[in-house]
């Protein structure tokens, strides 16, 4: 690969959809995608209610 960058493809994440955390304890739900938008994904529990969120890398999310 001499001369080439390897790249990375970034799973698209829509709003609404469920996602997983690498390393998530199997005992934790899903969480929802709020937004993506420069390599930074919100996203909550639904448990958590509608104004609480929590800002996690675009690259540590996977679909659930």
């Amino acid at each position: 690969m001499s001369g080439f960058k390897r790249a990375t493809v970034l799973e698209l994440l829509r709003p609404g959809s469920f996602v997983t955390l690498e390393n998530q304890p199997k005992d934790l739900p899903p969480f929802q995608v709020i937004n993506c938008k420069g390599g930074r994904c919100w996203v909550r529990q639904q448990s958590w209610g509608r104004h609480i969120h929590w800002e996690v890398e675009h690259r540590r999310l996977k679909s659930a």
